[in-house]
């Protein structure tokens, strides 16, 4: 499969660990790795201004948002990694989610126009020049960044039908999940005629352990998908009234005895590994995919080398490096 290569590091192990972890997925093969800014973890900056000194060619990104950062701020930062790098960065924006907002107590208010206006403000202090400017939620006051002028590209992790119509408008890419929603999600994004790449972000489930580990994940899907999502997922309103139902009485992990394997291999491939490449490929030419991203959610450098290796062969059909 010709496709570009990359992971996801929810960064919930040590800071060495997730440094060796993105030198290791770059010894491996893999085009790219981007952070998850989850806001009372590691610092997603910190991480990629170590990584930058130990790698030489994987791209490297944050997924993050305008709610716990301020668009300037990310805005500096992104840079800086991309000087450190030269040039190697990359910026995931996201609305908000319930893993990183609730323990901070903020509400997930005007999402559309805190993703709008962040794009515009990076847009705009990558010029490098004075930036006078006032949006929905933000305003700068003749900001400028020291960094110089910055080519850095913006993409968007999106589920709701207002947040894909802006990405396809004003995004340089596009983060997808939900399998079975991959294609009503590009249709959305791409009414506004443009080009923009695209990204699918899985875990894949190639061993009962993993399938079972996509039970317990299943919960933060339900939490934050919109409609549309939930329909093309093929869950009905009883069964999403009885899922909610148990995450506020025993938590996320309490949903888990209530997901089948069906609901699985909707929202992600799942199967032997041969029927995981089969099903990536069939996505691929299908969606015209760009890039495919694992998740890497828990530590445990040996089993996520094990992962990266597993995945790089599944996914390019031959053995990494």
């Amino acid at each position: 499969m010709s496709i570009g290569l990359g992971c996801q590091i929810v960064p919930t192990m040590p800071i060495a660990e997730v440094v060796e972890t993105i030198r290791v997925a770059e010894e491996l093969g893999y085009d790219y790795c981007m952070v998850a800014d989850e806001g009372l973890m590691q610092d997603i900056y910190v991480c990629l201004g170590a990584v930058a000194g130990v790698t030489e060619s994987i791209r490297l990104g944050v997924v993050t948002n305008g709610y716990t950062r301020h668009p300037a701020a990310t805005a500096a930062a992104v840079a800086t990694v991309n000087e450190l790098s030269g040039g190697r960065a990359f910026v995931t924006l996201v609305a908000g989610g319930t893993m990183v907002l609730g323990p901070m107590g903020i509400d997930r208010v005007a999402p559309l126009a805190v993703v709008d206006d962040t794009i515009e403000i990076l847009r705009s202090l990558w010029r490098g020049e004075p930036v006078a400017w006032e949006g929905r939620r933000f305003r700068l006051d003749g900001a400028q960044l020291s960094h110089g002028p910055q080519s850095i590209p913006i993409w968007v992790a999106a589920r709701g039908e207002r947040i894909l119509e802006l990405a396809g408008r004003t995004a340089d890419g596009l983060v997808l999940m939900a399998k079975a929603d991959l294609g009503d999600a590009i249709a959305v994004a791409g009414r506004a005629g443009r080009g923009f790449t695209r990204i699918y972000l899985d875990r894949l489930a190639f061993t009962p352990e993993m399938i079972e580990e996509a039970r317990g994940l299943y919960g933060y899907a339900l939490l934050d998908s919109p409609p549309r999502v939930l329909r093309n997922l093929g869950i009905d309103a009883a069964t999403i009234e009885r899922m909610r139902a148990a995450v506020e009485q025993g938590g996320v992990e309490a949903m888990a005895p209530l997901v089948t394997d069906e609901m699985v291999a909707a929202y992600q491939i799942a199967g032997s590994r041969e029927q995981c490449r089969s099903q990536l490929e069939e996505m691929i030419g299908r969606h015209a995919l760009d890039g495919f991203f694992i998740n890497i959610i828990a530590p445990g450098l040996e089993a996520n080398r094990r992962l990266l290796s597993d995945v790089a062969k599944i996914v390019r059909g031959v053995d990494p490096p």
